[in-house]
């Protein structure tokens, strides 16, 4: 029940991080301004939730969890209902990177998927991986109800609604939450022996930093079909519908990715599920560089979806494996932050490439080098893992 709830209000939180992208031309088209300035609001929600989450996480160690998801649901809802009435710009920026990102929507993902991880033990990857797989149903179910809703009254007047109904689902939900994780009340750790002085062979601070640093390199190629896909397809003559219903498609899709990466952590632990997350994801944007027909853009926005939506859930149980269970919460928070940075800078850098070139292509590759770096040290990782392991031995 409680795993429940956590998806439920992992999917309403997600609103805050899927919805900018889908009003991305009217935001633009209504403030006059460029593609890599209307990407920015995206960028800082992105920078918020990132920077927010690590507190967040901090404030759920001490607290518990239901003291963050209170004040997110506030901040969420009002955060919306601020952006709608934005005279320009600069202030729908301020309101998607403080109220939404920074004080909102980082209330729900990086506390809950830490919050997760210590209420289960032998199925703890399934357990995450339907935790984080609510941040990508919440991308699939929104952008087709807000398209909806913006064709029919408006951006600011869908963002008013939007905001009333997250504030007052997510404070409820909220309630529900005020158990204590049993690993904490037990005092139980379950990180792997000597895991918790020298996690990989490393200094705690050198193996949380390569662990930050994959989490950017990762997110930034992520970043770009998901941020830029509605546009890209108006560019291409498709509509923003249609890049709207490819979205959803690519985070539906994610879900199963997430569920299934979830399984298979179980049976072979984070360290290779990023790996082989990593490996899938740059074959996926390699496919968009030669193929920009409609039916071949759904079918990759379906596979890179599949592909992709493991990785993240995985540094979750890589912190649980390798780090003290009481730390859970501001080590993930760290990790997530830095995913979450580099969502934003690979929006961001997408959208100023673009400016630059006319073009996505060097976008997609862009990309796609990012994504090289973090298969280098997921990769880099595990053979020490292995090699620490066969000197034991």
């Amino acid at each position: 029940m409680r795993l429940f709830i956590t998806l439920i209000l992992m999917i309403v939180g997600a609103s805050g991080m899927y919805v900018v992208a889908v009003v991305l031309p009217e935001v633009q088209a209504d403030f006059g301004v460029e593609r890599g300035m209307a990407s920015l609001p995206y960028t800082l929600t992105m920078l918020g939730v990132g920077v927010g989450g690590m507190m967040m996480g901090r404030l759920a160690d001490k607290a518990g969890i239901t003291v963050p998801l209170m004040l997110g649901g506030a901040c969420l809802g009002g955060g919306f209902i601020v952006a709608a009435l934005a005279p320009n710009i600069w202030a729908f920026m301020a309101a998607h990177c403080i109220l939404i990102g920074l004080l909102g929507t980082s209330a729900t993902f990086s506390p809950l998927v830490a919050d997760t991880s210590l209420w289960f033990l032998k199925r703890r990857g399934i357990a995450v991986a339907v935790c984080a797989s609510g941040n990508y149903l919440g991308g699939a179910i929104w952008p087709p109800i807000v398209q909806h809703f913006v064709g029919v009254v408006g951006w600011r007047q869908t963002y008013i609604g939007l905001g009333i109904f997250c504030a007052i689902v997510m404070c409820l939900l909220a309630l529900l939450m005020r158990a204590r994780p049993p690993a904490l009340a037990t005092g139980v750790n379950t990180a792997r022996a000597g895991a918790g002085n020298r996690p990989f062979g490393l200094s705690t601070s050198q193996a949380q930093l390569l662990l930050c640093v994959a989490g950017v390199a990762c997110c930034v190629a992520m970043a770009m079909p998901q941020v830029h896909i509605v546009a890209y397809c108006g560019d291409l003559g498709f509509g923003p519908a249609r890049g709207a219903q490819m979205l959803s498609l690519m985070l539906a899709c994610g879900v199963v990715s997430r569920l299934v990466s979830g399984a298979i952590c179980d049976r072979i632990g984070g360290l290779r599920t990023l790996l082989l997350g990593s490996v899938l994801q740059c074959v996926s944007l390699l496919l968009f560089l030669p193929f920009d027909g409609l039916a071949s853009l759904y079918v990759i926005s379906a596979l890179f979806g599949l592909f992709q939506g493991g990785i993240v859930p995985s540094y979750a149980i890589i912190v649980r494996e390798y780090f003290p269970a009481a730390e859970a919460g501001q080590r993930v928070g760290a990790v997530i932050m830095c995913t979450m940075f580099g969502m934003a800078l690979g929006g961001w850098m997408s959208g100023k490439i673009f400016d630059l070139t006319g073009s996505y292509h060097a976008a997609f590759a862009n990309g796609i080098g990012w994504n090289l770096v973090n298969l280098s040290i997921a990769f880099l990782l595990l053979m020490r893992v292995r090699g620490a392991r066969l000197k034991t031995a």
